[in-house]
């Protein structure tokens, strides 16, 4: 793995240890995934390079990959924001 996917991987698992429990199980159950409502914000998990994004009437990312801000808390979500601005 080169180290740009290396970065990539560690700065994904700094944004999942923000979430406390129950948002992880909220965004992590099939069942219960929140879904992207366009004009909503969210990060890619999987394109953290991209920032925080608003979603258009046709996504960009996969829902399983988007991480919505209406599945955590606005504390949470004020972590990510900058955990991915930085």
């Amino acid at each position: 793995m080169n180290k740009q996917g290396t970065k990539s991987i560690l700065k994904r698992e700094a944004i999942i240890k923000l979430l406390t429990d129950a948002e992880v199980a909220k965004v992590s159950t099939a069942e219960d995934a929140p879904r992207l409502v366009e004009g909503d914000e969210y990060v890619d998990l999987e394109d953290l390079d991209s920032g925080v994004q608003l979603v258009q009437a046709t996504p960009r990312t996969a829902p399983g990959h988007a991480l919505p801000r209406s599945a955590v808390s606005e504390a949470t979500w004020a972590k990510i924001a900058k955990a991915v601005a930085g």
